[in-house]
């Protein structure tokens, strides 16, 4: 029997010495950052810049902690050469050969215990995981697999690993080489999770397949998975042995398919030896897409991919080992797949794995398994919820605790704001929390997750005006009295360290409130589709992927209306079948779920025909009759505009995909090919008419574009020979007060014939006399612009010292009276600060932009302390100054501005009440929240 390797001790030890000094440390950076406090992991090695975000005055009171905590005096050079902690260890430990360490009486701090298991933060690769959790952790539960009669198979870390050796040996003796794919197609169960890790430390790549739901459909299953099978060239198939008759009739249609074979066939002893360990950008395995657009594409997810997404959604949601999944999701979904249990794998808490079939059979063994284990996390697409609502009844529920279930992901499929709502209400009596509900996105190209909502929040739901939404694409909010309105669910913000951004059809992108095409761009980004260039290069390009989704943003959070490919252009009017689905789906004698509405092009009117089908077991006439009625009432209520034909088909024509999303261009394939129903002419006067109210509605688009446009240029023009003459006048300008007044004005004229309205609440708490520190936060380049239209002149801005040297802006930012501080040599930084001290206690009031930088991501990012500290050492008052609306007109890292308004509102003044740190983190969170308090944008907790 193999064991796992033993674990390589690092060649410090981790002794007293070091608990304590990253106590002091952790302590230190937990109160810049509280909101990070649970989940904050500070090592030896982390940078103190990068990792922990200490810049200078945030080192010079950790250095006052640690001689203080320590009792000696360290070297002065070791305060600007520490880049970790493991540097000060060092000195503190022998000595620095520069200098001697005085030591005093030794303060004594317990270190802080662990109530949870460490993650392998430095791994790269998913074999890594598993190896770091069986050496540290193998008799840990990693997954109870839950079986018929409800009794656990318990799987370890050290069970997992042993078996996956034993796969791979299989795999190894039959010839299997490094980066081969070996597709599975097994149900969830032991044999998946040892084949998934097996095919892995082969040095092979996993491709997860379903297995046929029902014989009737196996004609279609067999020539969708011949193709999946010959995109990615899989050398083998694992299935279980009941499937490995019907897999060997695709055997003859995939040329490479070499063997087909169960996990207990392929199970042998690896001997002590496996291939050399993957790298990080190595592919992990290969996800194929549900298909619901389309022909499936393999998603070449990468190991970094894959791990950046699980410690970005780890970040998130905050999780740690003390939580507990539960999960009936197939293995061959992502949200099963990487969600649950490679999610469960690297975080170490419990996964309870379901059977799919059992939740389907009896749904309410899903929440029983909840009370059971007492699940913390769990997800499913909305049908689940639904399900849930309507087939369990109240005899059902009793006794049901879901109390601990903290987070109820809603996903996959588009979020119904009537399911949350009746979910929420359902099972209140049952302990679920009001916050719990928390609808999600994501897609493979994005490993899985993109957008995530607050733990806790609960659902966002907007109510926006219909007529607006769809025929401009913008997002007015509808007042509550008006009845015209659509719904749309938040799928809250994107990730950390990922950015989403919504663009125009010619990559333009857009202000907030206006719908268009979703991208989205970071580290759980996927390289493309395997073996398939032209679909990568249609979706890709600058490191921005195109979901296809049609969304739009609003307070920084993300909002899907639809898919690219699904949306109906309707006489100028956009169309989004989920709403049509949803709605004509409460019908009785319509079978719920099984509804497909779509655009079938007219070359005639040039438009699209809305078509609905759905199906129905009705067969008299009579019924048909009253059944197409309903639904032309209802569609024409929602949208305004009847179908042009609707469809009743029989049980099982409309196609859906393996996780159960409706399959919309394969059922207007089969529409148009004649073989579900006739489609219903309209008359040539309709046509006539649908025709030019489409054009009508192309040509509003077109003008609204050309504006755009037009705006864009007509600012740019404006801007550059304004720019260049202030510059020039203030140059030439003999005083400081004039050039401010030059400047004030220029700001001013430009905002004006820029058409941007400036409004300023709060402005006569700028004309206080005597010195004070302004703490604006930051969102655009316009920013400064907007700060010298409103600013009274005996303000002087803070800048990086590096604006010093430039030709252009340095000279423009001497003559306006700046203030420069260095950022990367410390010892500098601290005596530039000194300065600045002086400064105000010369009565200079002094600006600063406490984020440091700005990014195109709403949210307000971590505070640098300058400023506080500054305005708690030097007594003087602190003015919040909220700006908003910059970011909407022109955000980073593009040049082409919206129209848009701005507002500056300057708050109350406050006090620091003290000199020391304390006092200046008090007045840095009592600055953030009035800020926030006047931002329409969430705070960004992670930087």
């Amino acid at each position: 029997m193999s064991h796992p390797p033993q674990e390589v001790r690092q060649s410090s030890p981790f002794d007293k010495d070091a608990e304590q000094l990253l106590e002091i440390v952790r302590r230190t950076v937990a109160e810049l950052r509280p909101d990070t406090a649970d989940r904050l992991r500070v090592e030896l090695d982390s940078s103190l810049e990068h990792d922990l975000g200490v810049d200078s005055l945030v080192r010079v009171e950790l250095w006052s902690r640690i001689e203080r905590e320590f009792g000696v005096r360290l070297p002065q050079q070791l305060f600007a050469s520490a880049n970790t902690p493991a540097d000060v260890l060092k000195v503190l430990r022998r000595g620095d050969p520069g200098g001697r360490v005085e030591r005093t009486e030794r303060a004594i701090v317990a270190p802080s215990a662990e109530g949870e298991l460490q993650v392998p933060e430095r791994a790269g690769t998913l074999i890594e995981v598993l190896e770091w959790h069986a050496r540290q952790h193998p008799g840990h539960i990693h997954v109870r697999l839950l079986g018929e009669d409800e009794a656990t198979e318990d799987i370890s870390y050290e069970a997992l690993y042993r078996g996956a050796r034993e796969v791979a040996g299989g795999l190894l003796e039959g010839g299997l080489r490094a980066g081969q794919s070996v597709a599975l197609m097994l149900p969830t169960g032991r044999d998946f999770l040892l084949g998934f890790f097996g095919i892995l430390l082969a040095g092979g790549v996993p491709v997860p397949i379903y297995p046929p739901m029902r014989l009737t459909q196996i004609e279609e299953h067999l020539q969708r998975q011949a193709g999946v099978l010959c995109n990615a060239g899989a050398r083998v198939l694992i299935t279980v042995t009941e499937a490995k008759l019907l897999a060997r009739l695709l055997q003859p249609r995939v040329p490479g398919l070499e063997r087909i074979a169960s996990v207990a066939e392929l199970s042998r002893d690896p001997g002590p030896d496996l291939p050399a360990v993957r790298r990080p950008e190595d592919i992990a395995f290969l996800q194929y897409t549900s298909g619901s657009t389309g022909q499936p594409k393999g998603v070449m997810v990468s190991h970094a991919n894959l791990l950046a997404n699980l410690r970005a959604m780890g970040a998130a949601l905050r999780v740690d080992s003390r939580d507990v999944f539960v999960s009936w999701l197939p293995m061959y979904h992502d949200m099963g797949l990487i969600g649950a249990w490679l999610g469960s794998l690297y975080y170490g808490f419990n996964l309870v794995l379901m059977s799919p079939l059992a939740f389907l059979a009896r749904p309410k063994s899903w929440l029983w398994t909840l009370h059971r284990f007492q699940g913390t996390l769990s997800a499913a697409p909305n049908f689940a919820y639904e399900l849930c609502l309507n087939k369990l009844s109240d005899s059902d529920l009793e006794g049901l605790d879901l109390s601990h279930w903290r987070l109820a992901f809603n996903g996959a499929e588009p979020v119904n704001p009537d399911t949350l709502k009746r979910f929420a209400e359902r099972f209140a009596p049952c302990g679920l929390a009001p916050g719990a509900l928390a609808p999600v996105y994501g897609l493979a190209e994005a490993t899985l997750g993109v957008a995530f909502p607050p733990p806790g929040r609960g659902p966002l739901v907007d109510r926006v005006q219909r007529d607006a939404f769809q025929t401009r694409g913008e997002a007015v909010p509808a007042r509550d009295d008006d009845p015209a309105t659509l719904r749309f669910v938040s799928c809250g913000r994107p990730l950390p360290w990922h950015q989403v951004r919504i663009v125009d059809g010619n990559g333009v992108e857009l202000p907030e409130r206006r719908e268009g095409h979703l991208q989205f761009s970071g580290p759980s980004t996927t390289s493309g589709y395997f073996h398939a260039p032209e679909e990568t290069r249609r979706v890709l390009r600058d490191g921005w992927m195109d979901s296809l989704d049609l969304a739009y943003m609003a307070g920084g959070e993300v909002y899907l209306t639809g898919r690219v490919k699904d949306l109906i252009i309707r006489a100028g009017r956009n169309i989004y079948p989920y709403d049509v689905e949803a709605a004509v789906g409460r019908l009785p004698g319509l079978r719920k779920g099984c509804i497909a509405a779509f655009g079938s092009r007219d070359a005639a009117s040039g438009t699209d025909r809305l078509v609905v089908m759905a199906e129905c077991a009705v067969r008299d006439r009579d019924s048909q009759r009253s059944l197409r009625q309903e639904i032309n009432r209802i569609v024409v209520e929602l949208t305004g505009i009847p179908p042009d034909d609707i469809v009743l088909a029989p049980p099982r024509s409309v196609l859906k995909t393996s996780s159960g999303k409706i399959r919309r261009a394969a059922c207007r394939d089969l529409y148009e090919r004649g073989e579900v129903g006739r489609p219903h002419l309209a008359p040539w006067r309709q046509l006539l008419r649908l025709s030019l109210q489409a054009l009508r509605g192309y040509l509003g688009r077109a003008w609204r574009s050309l504006g755009g446009w037009c705006y864009a240029l007509y600012a740019a023009l404006l801007f550059w020979p304004f720019a260049s003459l202030t510059w020039l006048a203030v140059v030439l300008c003999p005083s400081q007060r004039g050039c401010r007044a030059i400047t004030r004005q220029a700001a001013r004229t430009f905002l004006r014939l820029a058409g941007i309205p400036l409004g300023v609440e709060g402005r006569d708490r700028l004309s206080a006399r005597g010195a004070s520190v302004l703490a604006v936060n930051h969102a655009s380049y316009l920013d400064g612009v907007v700060l010298c239209a409103v600013l009274p002149s005996h303000f002087a801005f803070v800048a990086k010292r590096e604006l010093a040297g430039q030709w252009f802006a340095g000279l423009f930012l001497r003559r306006l009276g700046a203030r420069f501080v260095e950022r990367f040599d410390l010892e500098r930084s601290v005596a530039d600060s000194d300065a600045l001290g002086e400064a105000l206690r010369a009565g200079q009031s002094l600006v600063f932009f406490p984020e440091g930088t700005f990014t195109r991501e709403p949210g307000l990012r971590p505070f640098r302390m300058g400023a506080f500290v500054l305005a708690a050492n030097t007594g003087v008052p602190l003015l919040p100054v909220a700006i908003r609306g910059t970011r909407e007109i022109l955000r980073d890292g593009q040049w082409f501005p919206h129209r848009g308004a701005v507002q500056v509102h300057v708050c109350d003044p406050l006090q620091a009440g003290g000199r020391d740190w304390s006092a200046a983190i008090r007045l840095r969170d009592e600055a953030r929240a009035a800020l926030l308090a006047q931002l329409q944008e969430a705070e960004r907790v992670l930087g």
